[in-house]
């Protein structure tokens, strides 16, 4: 079956497929087929999705021409499905004519540049350039350059638009509460009920009023931390070297990199000289990946494509050429930010849970209300005056305090959460923080500071703890002296600050010195680099040779591949004296290296040699000359991000479980699992990436209860372990900073980006910004959270309680045969002095003292249980009661009328007040030893609602407009006796 998903911009069109989703094969053969069909631009199959987008000429090519195509291929593939192999070879490219007297691209160019963009790793660096007609050694010329971009567009992705001021207001009204009071409002217009309607109005407007206000401040803060600078690209044209903006780099340019460079655009290198980049921020891998130009094998996986270069990752050393092969959309990064469009986070538990009440309670007010009616028609009361107090009991059985409650908690929330550093785009973000049972921490950036330290030394045959102050025995001195000569890192020193610009390793290196009070700027003033030999592929060392002022001797510094220098070292330092190398003393070094692999490190062997003059050999022989004096190895790692460990040890006390994602390979993922303790002292489960995409979406569903780590996974691989996660029942937050992160923390429950160092990208779709990257208040908004909710609880438990005494008394009062005990007005009045401010005191409790020892609630757990239910009923009985004996009295007294219907509406009113006390917990009660904490908001609320009711009776018109009767004493007494009663009694009973 073939469905259009969506169809409305011309040109670009997704369908959904059946037998797509999770197949690998399908996904391979419908790309390779449909990119042949003329007039196809570009197809991208989603295997994750069962989705395929398709952009199209729209002049040459209708949408039922693509469905013919699509379900003519699929007919082909299942009928030679099980002849398909892994191995797909390269097509051929289809060629094209373009007409131009100074162009010299090849009529070969291929029309779809992305049909083969996961094979040109696969490709030799001539044929690669060959298919762009790109000149290795002069780039394109200006003709070619202008024609490609004009034909494939400008080097520019789509960027995520923050919401407009329209679209943050119009979502205040995305509700059922909310909705539910429109149609109350508009009800109430239609029977002439125009108080009813403008007084709920008034409770929408400042609503909504409420959530634009403060869902505006956060989204004006988290865009003021976008990057506002617009990268340059070093490109060669025409055997020119210039910047260029990177929106204007085209396929088959060439991109010249050099340490420090922003890569525009993703490139087959073609010419490698050392050059190392950090793609952390797209494969989620710490270390900077060694580049080569050797072509790879089809299958090679993202991570591993040591040929390519990808758009918005950075050159950390060395130098290369490279040929743009995609650019913009079709760029890897492009991909991921189509996951992001295709990822949709779920509703919030509050959400559900608010309309799922606000269902059940329209269908049970509704039906009391048909039932008054029904009974009032039966007593012959007149039926304009029973419609009209029918439909004000209706709408006062809605809560419209609900809304403005929920709204007003939820800001405040965000306001206090904003004092900590911690940016909310939106209100309900605040409570689903509190609901959150498993973070799922991405490792590159949010575990780690992505910053590489070096951990551990092994000097003199010992094993030295770098993260302490080191004693400078000479051998130390001397490893730690050679490792900052024979380095790249550039420190730059500005009004007594300094950064470096140097791989990651390299400036490791530089702190290990800096940190041991090494002078580095002297040091390599007295030893300037005379020549540097780099690592390449025979030899994975490098070596710089110095020149020393003092002496002019020729020093020459090592390091590289620990087994590699060890091979080229024929002695050994150790207590000052140059000893030579043994088999035994061998076999103990290469003993240490593995346990310092073992322990996830990246080692670095180290050694030295010194000379009166330069070793007149080449460079391979130079190495290979076995003279050069072992020192010892160095062992760094990403440096943990300080207290991460005790975060996750907060997490697992507030019954949080933790998820680690990472890029990085299994025993580096093993490693820092094992150091963070994220299993608690449990066998650790760990899953690969590579497992992930044969397994079945339920057994998935199933392991990811289990799994702790998840190691070497893609962007989309993030992505189904958060899906899989939430399809397990877990409510899911992900936390995260680099584009690779985006999708899963826009699909999460509710995403969590860093301010500082996170991307733009991942800014712009999480829910939550921790401005300052201080990820410990993360336990705090937990918190919040968890007490918004739980307020939020008591809240709709008073609402809904006294609502319910209010249908009750008209129910039992016009069975009765007493008439009406409340009129229009006085239901009116009533929710406006009962309902609004106590529930809103309420809802601004301080947080009771388990607040974070209590496990996050079950994702299926309605707002109010059966329990809850119960008790509600039982409280609402208890006021009714206290108000129908209140009027009970009245109409002996006084028979029915004005007299007896004012002693019911004042008892009711202030038995109501008083009861907000009693919804403060459902466990402790003013008899208990235990006292709840003072809030001091509800008690102001309390004396101005008292206060507002004093008034409708001290004032003569508002008394009249309520139909308010002058009490006696003894009536005061009644109906002080009938608020107190319910009050007491339902403390008792708790």
């Amino acid at each position: 079956m073939i469905t259009i998903v969506s169809n409305t911009n011309r040109g670009r069109i997704r369908f959904k497929i059946n037998g797509l989703y999770r197949s690998n094969v399908l996904k391979d053969y419908l790309e390779e087929n449909l990119i042949q069909q003329n007039g196809f631009i570009s197809v991208q199959a989603n295997t994750l999705t069962g989705k395929v987008l398709i952009f199209y000429n729209f002049t040459s090519y209708s949408i039922q021409n693509i469905h013919e195509s699509i379900l003519t291929i699929l007919k082909e593939f299942y009928n030679i499905k099980c002849s398909i192999s892994y191995e797909i070879e390269p097509k051929k490219e289809k060629a094209i004519k373009i007409e131009t007297k100074k162009s010299k691209i090849k009529n070969h160019i291929i029309e779809k540049p992305n049909l083969e963009s996961s094979f040109w790793h696969a490709k030799e660096t001539a044929e690669t350039l060959s298919h762009f007609g790109t000149d290795p050694d002069s780039g394109l010329n200006y003709a070619d350059h202008k024609i490609l971009l004009k034909k494939y567009g400008r080097n520019v992705l789509s960027e995520t638009k923050s919401r407009s001021s329209l679209e943050i207001f119009l979502e205040q009204f995305k509700s059922l509460p909310v909705a539910l009071l429109g149609i109350a409002a508009g009800v109430s217009i239609l029977t002439g009920g125009i108080g009813d309607a403008i007084m709920i109005s008034g409770v929408v407007l400042i609503n909504a009023s409420i959530g634009y206000v403060t869902e505006s401040n956060s989204e004006k803060t988290i865009n003021s931390l976008k990057t506002l600078v617009k990268p340059n690209a070093l490109v060669m044209r025409e055997g020119e070297i210039n910047y260029v903006a990177a929106e204007d780099v085209s396929l088959g340019d060439i991109l010249i990199l050099r340490q420090g460079t922003y890569i525009a655009a993703d490139a087959r290198i073609i010419d490698a000289n050392n050059l190392s980049v950090d793609e952390s921020a797209l494969t989620g891998e710490s270390l900077p990946v060694q580049k080569t130009v050797t072509p790879l094998s089809c299958d090679t996986p993202l991570a591993d494509r040591t040929n390519m270069v990808y758009t918005g990752t950075l050159v950390t050393g060395g130098y290369a050429k490279a040929v743009v092969i995609a650019t913009s959309v079709y760029t890897e990064i492009g991909k991921i930010r189509n996951l992001v469009g295709e990822a949709e986070p779920p509703e919030t538990p509050l959400t559900k849970q608010l309309d799922d009440l606000g269902g059940k309670l329209v269908l049970a007010s509704g039906a009391i209300c048909a039932l008054i009616f029904g009974i009032g028609i039966l007593r012959g009361y007149g039926y304009i005056e029973l419609l009209k107090n029918t439909i004000s009991l209706a709408v006062a059985a809605v809560p419209e305090g609900l809304p403005t409650v929920a709204a007003t908690t939820l800001s405040l929330g965000i306001i206090n959460m904003r004092k900590q550093k911690i940016l909310i785009r939106q209100l309900a973000a605040v409570e689903t923080l509190g609901s959150v049972q498993t973070v799922c921490l991405d490792k590159t950036g949010t575990i780690t500071l992505n910053q590489m330290t070096v951990k551990e030394i092994y000097c003199k045959m010992e094993y030295i703890d770098a993260n302490q102050k080191l004693d400078l025995f000479p051998e130390l001195l001397r490893l730690i002296e050679t490792v900052v000569l024979c380095n790249e890192s550039q420190i730059e020193y500005q009004n007594d600050k300094f950064s470096l610009s140097g791989s990651a390793t390299e400036n490791a290196l530089i702190y290990l010195g800096m940190n041991n009070s090494i002078n580095i700027p002297r040091l390599r003033e007295n030893s300037p680099i005379v020549k540097m030999i780099h690592r390449s592929q025979k030899h994975n060392i490098m070596l710089t040779i110095h020149e020393t002022k003092n002496d002019n001797r020729k020093f020459y510094a090592m390091k590289g591949s620990p087994m590699e220098v060890l091979e080229v070292c024929q002695y050994y330092m150790k207590n000052g004296e140059i000893l030579e190398l043994n088999d035994e003393i061998r076999k103990d070094i290469e003993l240490a290296n593995e346990q310092l692999a073992g322990k996830a490190l990246r080692v670095l062997g180290v050694g030295f040699t010194e000379n009166n003059h330069f070793l007149d050999i080449c460079d391979d022989e130079l190495i290979a000359c076995g003279k050069f004096i072992w020192l010892g190895m160095v062992g760094m790692a990403d440096t943990i991000r300080p207290g991460i460990k005790e975060l996750i040890d907060n997490f697992r006390k507030v019954g949080i479980d933790t998820v680690m994602i990472t890029g990085d390979q299994l025993p580096t993922a093993y490693a820092i699992a094992k150091e963070l303790n994220i299993q608690s002292g449990e066998q650790m489960e760990i899953l690969d990436s590579s497992q992930l995409d044969k397994l079945d979406p339920e057994i998935l569903k199933t392991l990811c209860k289990r799994v702790s780590v998840f190691a070497r996974v893609t962007p989309a691989h993030k992505l189904q372990v958060v899906q899989a996660l939430q399809r397990s029942g877990r409510v899911v937050a992900m936390t995260g900073d680099g584009i690779n992160d985006s999708p899963a923390l826009k699909a999460s429950d509710v995403g969590l980006s860093l301010g500082s160092s996170g991307t733009d990208v991942a800014r712009e779709v999480a829910d939550v910004v921790i401005e300052d990257d201080d990820l410990q208040n993360i336990i705090n908004a937990v918190s919040q959270g968890r007490t918004i909710y739980s307020n939020i609880r008591k809240s709709i438990h008073y609402l809904v309680s006294t609502n319910m005494s209010e249908i009750f008394l008209m129910l039992i009062g016009n069975a009765a045969g007493f008439g009406h005990p409340l009129n229009s007005m006085q239901l009116l009045w009533i929710n406006l002095v009962s309902d609004i401010l106590p529930g809103l005191g309420l809802a601004l409790e301080p947080p009771e003292p388990n607040v974070l020892t209590i496990p996050p609630r079950p994702t299926d757990e309605p707002i109010l249980k059966k329990t809850d239910a119960k008790r509600i009923l039982f409280e609402s009985s208890m006021l009714t009661l206290g108000s129908l004996s209140a009027m009970g009295y009245g109409v002996a007294r006084y028979g029915i009328g004005p007299q007896a219907n004012s002693l019911s509406f004042l008892t009711l009113t202030l038995g109501q007040l008083l009861h907000s006390l009693s919804c403060r917990s459902d466990r402790y009660s003013i008899f208990s030893k235990e006292k709840m904490p003072p809030n001091p908001w509800l008690r102001n609320f309390l004396i101005g609602s008292f206060g507002l009711q004093a008034l409708a009776y001290l004032i003569p018109g508002l008394r009249s407009l309520l139909g308010i009767a002058p009490l006696t004493i003894a009536d005061a007494s009644v109906v002080l006796a009938g608020t107190t009663m319910p009050y007491l009694i339902n403390e008792i009973t708790k």
